[in-house]
């Protein structure tokens, strides 16, 4: 018997991702959902050759629903991921409501699937921000190989992790510079069409942006608590595929090579490294593939155990929608649930 799937969100950049990818992995599910706020009921999106119409979230009934992918923001989880969770759906939340609840696993199936088990306290799995998953993605088999003991890394990230709205500024922005028109800015605090901002998310105090923050407190829940890490994180005029450029020391000796084969053999991993003009990933041809591609590994002669690389993944997939599918792919495959079973 195949699953119900409920995905919440269903008309956003990632949960239209997150539609296509379980139509591409032929996820086993009997019937999907497609769920947002009130203003788009009855608005349609594609799921494989099917066309579904879009449902109100707040009501509709989850008593019959298995799976819930949910991509509608943290204030929308907040509210709703308990409800879902208590009529007996498992929520795979997107958003970062629930990411450093120590009842809510936070998971990346490459990196500690084994902690979804712990799902069942609340009912709720996070998935973890965009540029933590590739990283960590990369980290893993390095840090069992060598130990990892500081990683300073900084983003290129594109705008597709600010939603629609900031991937249509970053088009009329773009075009408004090569017919002379005014550059207006909604979404970001400068204009991000040909320019750089080093600013994600709002500011703490520290001085570190909420995303940078975030890189650093995920990676020592998915990965390991002892690891230090900093971070840059910067948004760039690219449309889709974040890129981290990563520098990491080891409590043991690793070379470019050792680490090349590692990753070489690591799940979820593609490593594409020569050196010479072209031999490495940039974000268009990594946009629309599921691996983290890593290129320009690299030893670090200014410390002790030290590399460095070139990470990049498309951030609408491992990022986000591809991570949330596989978690509910481990909970069917290690049977961690089971499907309810529906009146006839």
């Amino acid at each position: 018997m195949g699953y119900k799937v409920a995905v919440v969100g269903a008309t956003g950049n990632v949960g239209r991702e997150m539609l296509n990818i379980l139509d591409e992995r032929k996820f086993p599910a009997d019937e999907v959902v497609v769920l947002a706020s009130r203003r788009s009921v009855g608005v349609e999106v594609s799921y494989g050759d099917r066309t579904l119409k879009v449902k109100a979230l707040e009501h509709y009934d989850f008593s019959d629903i298995d799976i819930c992918l949910m991509s509608a923001g943290g204030s929308v989880s907040k509210e709703w991921s308990p409800k879902i969770g208590a009529a007996g759906a498992v929520v795979i939340d997107n958003s970062s409501a629930w990411r450093m609840d120590p009842d809510v696993p936070l998971i990346v199936p490459e990196v500690n699937a084994d902690a979804a088990a712990g799902f069942t306290k609340k009912n709720i799995i996070a998935n973890p921000n965009c540029s933590t998953a590739q990283l960590v993605v990369a980290l893993k088999p390095l840090h069992d190989k060598a130990t990892i003991t500081r990683v300073v890394v900084a983003t290129y990230q594109s705008v597709s992790g600010a939603g629609k709205d900031a991937m249509d500024e970053l088009f009329s922005q773009t075009k408004a510079v090569y017919t002379n028109d005014e550059l207006i800015n909604n979404k970001f605090p400068k204009r991000i069409a040909f320019n750089v901002i080093p600013h994600i998310d709002v500011f703490m105090e520290d001085g570190y942006t909420k995303e940078e923050w975030k890189m650093m407190a995920e990676t020592k829940k998915i990965l390991d608590p002892k690891i230090k890490l900093t971070a840059t994180c910067v948004r760039v005029p690219v449309f889709v595929s974040h890129c981290e450029a990563v520098n990491v020391e080891f409590a043991n000796p690793i070379t470019a090579d050792e680490a090349r084969n590692i990753l070489r053999n690591a799940p979820g991993c593609l490593v594409i490294d020569k050196q010479e003009p072209g031999g490495y990933v940039t974000p268009y041809e990594a946009a629309g593939e599921d691996a983290t591609y890593i290129s320009r590994i690299r030893e670090d002669a200014t410390v002790e155990n030290g590399l460095s690389f070139w990470c990049v993944s498309d951030n609408l997939r491992k990022g986000a929608a591809l991570n949330a599918v596989q978690i509910a792919e481990v909970l069917i495959n290690r049977k961690l649930i089971t499907a309810k079973k529906k009146a006839a």
